[in-house]
């Protein structure tokens, strides 16, 4: 059954690459389908055989042909529509999913059915429009027990997981995985324990055991709703520190594309001087004395002034230390 199954997807395969390539000799056939050639002459038997027009042409610029008739036409669909269904995922989190294969066999199915006319507007939108989730040097984590995770929201399993926290404590827990959400390229496992709904990075999941118990999963429970509002409380649950600045007209722009450390929460018109009037956010008093002396004479402190004290005497320290180590 399994080798029957390979070949009925390969001969689909062979039909959607001629409908949307137009023509391709056998050699180009079995080097993308990762066969021999003689299994696409038998292939190709057997799509004829099944009543399917395919045409093989001799000579130099020769291969094999479907009828220009025989194709489906995808109708119905309004551009905005048909664009959004070509617009690139993530290729990182396919991956994670193990779907990216599957993602692109059944892009070339529906690219098939569209009509020729539209099939180079399909392509200009791979070309203009790409969503890389990734962050700039961060190479995704590896995370081992992805697929147990996935199996057991599937099939609605208990995990026995043990899992380290922020703060380093490593916990034991037997948790109803209920979702995974994607944040830029970390993956979240949201799942209810003793009836809390909580979530749970991938990445600090050290290991899980796949239950034989089986949940019930909640008829009210919705994944996007319960993650909207964790997110929002968690962003209010956060420590600030505010700091009121002027900042150097040389790292305006640099100050506006923030990292992590910092949330710019107001910029004002530059004054006189051109110098800009800002409000920073920080999590920490720590974290925001660490980043403005990263910029040196860049950043003027307006409040609070003993910021101003703490980030000079940090900065004595730092000349103290490189002039007895006689470095400079």
């Amino acid at each position: 059954m399994k080798v029957i199954n390979m070949r009925a997807d390969r001969l689909i395969s062979i039909l959607l690459l001629l409908q949307n390539k137009g023509k391709l000799t056998t050699k180009e056939l079995a080097k993308e389908l990762e066969v021999a050639e003689r299994t696409i002459h038998r292939d190709m038997e057997a799509l004829s055989a099944a009543g399917i027009p395919v045409i093989a042409e001799r000579g130099k610029f020769g291969g094999w042909r479907l009828l220009d008739q025989y194709r489906t036409k995808l109708t119905g669909l309004k551009e905005n529509e048909w664009m959004s269904l070509f617009i690139s995922p993530s290729f990182q989190l396919l991956a994670d999913l193990g779907l990216s294969k599957d993602w692109q066999k059944a892009r070339q199915k529906i690219l098939a059915s569209f009509p020729n006319a539209l099939k180079k507007n399909v392509h200009d939108v791979w070309n203009r429009i790409h969503v890389d989730t990734t962050q700039w040097g961060h190479s995704p984590g590896k995370i081992e027990s992805f697929k147990i995770l996935q199996q057991a929201i599937w099939e609605e399993r208990k995990l026995q997981m043990k899992y380290e926290r922020a703060d380093r404590e490593c916990i034991e827990r037997i948790v109803e995985p209920l979702g995974l959400v994607a944040k830029g390229s970390a993956w979240y496992l949201v799942a209810s324990s003793n009836e809390n709904i909580r979530s749970y990075r991938a990445s600090r999941i050290i290991s899980v055991i796949l239950l034989t118990d089986v949940f019930s999963r909640p008829d009210d429970f919705d994944l996007v709703q319960y993650w909207s509002h964790s997110t929002q409380e968690f962003i209010k649950s956060l420590p600030k520190y505010e700091v009121d600045v002027e900042i150097s007209p040389s790292i305006v722009q640099r100050i506006k594309f923030t990292g992590r450390f910092v949330r710019v929460l107001k910029m004002d018109i530059p004054a006189e001087s051109e110098w800009t009037p800002a409000s920073l956010c920080f999590e920490t008093e720590q974290e925001a004395k660490e980043y403005i002396l990263g910029f040196a004479n860049q950043i003027r402190i307006i409040r609070p002034i003993r910021l101003r004290k703490q980030i000079y005497d940090m900065a004595k320290r730092l000349v103290d230390f490189y002039e007895r180590e006689g470095s400079i």
